[in-house]
């Protein structure tokens, strides 16, 4: 008979978020999880950066659900795209899309992508804010209206979905972590959740 303790169960993984794409990417992990919509006032502070907002509502989001599930590990993320400093989030109309494509073409735009991690039952909350920078094309009216007619992304900060068609609007990307302009840096997500308890290559 072994005297060995038995190991502690895993605590409940939440995906404070309801987006198919982050959900997609937090499968990759293949964890056992769910997903829950979070209530957070998205709206940005008066003269808020890009990137303190995408931070301040991911740490939000995860916090609103670990309010209500403190034993649980709580993941929240938002992306925001950066403009010369003004916060471009999702376009919601496609007339709005095809004003914040015109906005970026030929320009480098930096998507701003934060992810944190609560775990209040042990009082731990961290996040991790990951930059990408994405260079797009120089791009004319009947390729930005093609492009959305085909793709509609208007769940998408800046209107560009670089894992589908939206690929073709750009010149070059550059992070440390290619899942992050998806909307889920897994690198930095998997890192979090080592420190919170939750090792993806242990469970």
């Amino acid at each position: 008979m072994s005297d060995l303790p038995t190991p502690a169960p895993m605590p409940q993984l939440i995906l404070a978020s309801t987006s198919r794409y982050r959900r997609e990417l937090l499968e990759r992990l293949q964890l056992p999880f769910t997903c829950a919509a979070p209530e957070v006032d998205e709206t940005p502070h008066p003269f808020e950066a890009p990137a303190a907002l995408a931070v301040r509502l991911a740490m939000a989001k995860a916090q609103a659900l670990a309010a209500q599930f403190p034993l649980a590990v709580v993941i929240g993320a938002d992306q925001v795209a950066d403009v010369d400093g003004q916060p471009v989030g999702k376009p919601g109309t496609h007339e709005r899309a095809v004003a914040q494509l015109r906005q970026m073409s030929g320009r480098t735009v930096v998507f701003e992508t934060a992810v944190a991690v609560v775990h209040a039952a042990r009082g731990f909350a961290r996040s991790v804010l990951v930059p990408v920078s994405v260079r797009l094309r120089s791009l004319g009216d009947d390729e930005i209206e093609h492009y959305l007619r085909r793709e509609q992304p208007y769940d998408c900060a800046g209107s560009a979905k670089c894992e589908g068609l939206g690929i073709a609007l750009l010149e070059a990307i550059e992070s440390d972590d290619p899942t992050a302009l998806i909307g889920l840096p897994l690198i930095r997500t998997a890192a979090l959740l080592r420190e919170a308890g939750i090792d993806p290559l242990a469970s």
